[in-house]
């Protein structure tokens, strides 16, 4: 058994089920032992930040933010691979990266820190991936990792209830928009093709930036795309042509690809 002081810490992604989690685990550890902890990958939606300290204010604790400096198109360019559905480097270096760097500094000053996560029931392989890498740190002993919401049956719908009706918070607004969550702005590269086809309905001036991002990449890195049709490259271009034309490559595409857009850390 460790020695150190236990520390308990809300991977806070700035969406509503972490926001509840958090508040699970200051009613149980207590707000002395707490904190949110966020990475900022510099691509966040500016009402997400108005959402986090409103949410930190009504469970009484404080946001520790940490923030790598580069942007995910940096971390691309320096990698020299465009993050897809698949693998997306951007997760890896802006946020489980800068988290290891922080526990490890926790330990340093005499504190055991135990994480909090906003995983569902229905993410069983996402709780499956968090507890294989934090139960391998990879400088030192296993990291304790908690689900909350994973063992209950409270759904997404009764915690953003929960939020709005009895904190009083609006929710972030991509949330209104019809995003499924809240992070990098819309411009998550692990979203489908059903993301990007939202994100280009509902912001086209983003998606035509995440296009252009990639037409950068690609004149760098060769054929390299963030989609995937029938296991070969599809440019986000060649995606918004179908789109526009209402095709049925398009509607194809939607309902037989789609995957998740979900962050590796969180």
């Amino acid at each position: 058994m460790s020695d150190k002081k236990p520390i308990y810490i809300a991977m806070f992604s700035g969406g509503a089920a972490s926001a509840y989690v958090a508040y699970l685990m200051v009613q149980k550890h207590g707000k002395d032992n707490s904190i949110l902890f966020f990475t900022d990958t510099l691509w966040e939606h500016k009402d997400n930040k108005r959402f986090m300290i409103e949410v930190a204010e009504e469970i009484g604790i404080d946001i520790v933010t940490i923030k790598d400096g580069r942007t995910p198109e940096e971390v691309f360019e320096e990698t020299r691979f465009l993050g897809n559905s698949r693998l997306a480097k951007c997760s890896s270096e802006l946020k489980v990266r800068q988290t290891m760097i922080y526990l490890e500094d926790l330990r340093d000053e005499g504190y055991e820190p135990i994480l909090f996560f906003g995983i569902g029931r229905h993410e069983k392989r996402r709780r499956e991936g968090i507890e294989a890498l934090y139960g391998h740190f990879p400088l030192g002993e296993p990291i304790k990792t908690v689900f909350p919401l994973y063992e209950s049956n409270i759904s997404d719908d009764e915690i953003k209830e929960i939020i709005t009706k009895e904190w009083k918070i609006q929710l972030p607004e991509m949330y209104h928009l019809g995003f499924s969550h809240a992070n990098c702005g819309g411009r998550c590269v692990r979203g489908g093709f059903n993301h990007y086809k939202h994100l280009y309905e509902t912001w086209p001036n983003v998606y035509i930036e995440q296009e252009e991002m990639e037409k950068r990449l690609r004149v760098q890195l060769g054929d390299v795309t963030i989609l995937k049709r029938d296991g070969k490259p599809f440019t986000l271009e060649e995606y918004r042509r179908e789109l526009d034309k209402d095709s049925e490559i398009a509607k194809k595409l939607v309902e037989e690809n789609d995957v998740p857009c979900v962050c590796h850390y969180a």
